[in-house]
């Protein structure tokens, strides 16, 4: 971590992705997007460098630029319901399940590219608890790294943006974050390269706690 990074960051609200921040569901991805990439005549290398963090139709219009954005919905839903039946791999991500518990009595909420019915899937086969507020693919009308789920997020637990703190692990969820007006703890490798608030590893390198105001404490641990 960069010597001018700091350490800690304080917040009132916690708006936090799911899939690399909460659930490692990469196996899925990877498969589902492989998969997808060679059945358009893509090189699924490059293509899965894309895939993180967006919904799957704003991937695929990436991909596949000159394609009807209707197409790419059509087949969006395709591709959801292929990762909801397929959660062989999907465990949590180390320290989410302390983490979780930690937070179960603070503002917090999901914002996640994942559609309600996925969003329910993964967490439940990595045994976390859902949260009561959740912002999923059908609550919003653009994908990140338009701020918009993270704005609605926020409104819902009612705290100003910057009131509130993002986790991420894609760079696509990090705009978003920025984008929002919200500082950014970046979770995992992919996060490193974006340049977050603060960064760890996985959720076990983060201290978590809270005044009597109720100002939310988030530190690294050395």
């Amino acid at each position: 971590m960069p010597a001018s990074t700091p350490a800690t960051l304080t917040a009132r609200a916690l708006l936090l992705d799911m899939d690399g921040t909460l659930v490692n569901s990469d196996a899925v991805v990877e498969r589902c997007w492989r998969r997808w990439a060679v059945r358009h005549g893509l090189d699924p290398v490059e293509a899965l460098k894309v895939v993180h963090g967006r919904q799957g139709y704003a991937t695929m219009a990436v991909l596949l630029p000159e394609r009807p954005m209707a197409e790419n919905h059509a087949d969006n839903k395709v591709m959801l319901a292929e990762e909801t039946a397929d959660l062989d791999g999907v465990v949590p991500v180390p320290g989410a399940p302390a983490f979780m518990t930690a937070i179960a009595s603070l503002p917090h909420a999901l914002v996640t590219s994942a559609d309600a019915a996925l969003a329910r899937a993964r967490m439940g086969a990595a045994r976390l608890p859902m949260p009561a507020i959740r912002v999923t693919a059908e609550c919003v009308g653009a994908s990140k790294p338009d701020p918009e789920g993270f704005l609605k997020g926020a409104a819902e637990l009612g705290f100003a943006p910057e009131d509130c703190v993002v986790f991420e692990d894609s760079e696509a969820g990090i705009q978003a974050g920025r984008a929002a007006g919200m500082r950014v703890v970046g979770v995992g490798p992919r996060a490193a390269a974006f340049a977050p608030d603060i960064h760890v590893r996985d959720l076990t390198d983060l201290a978590l706690s809270v005044s009597e105001d109720g100002t939310i404490r988030l530190t690294v641990l050395p």
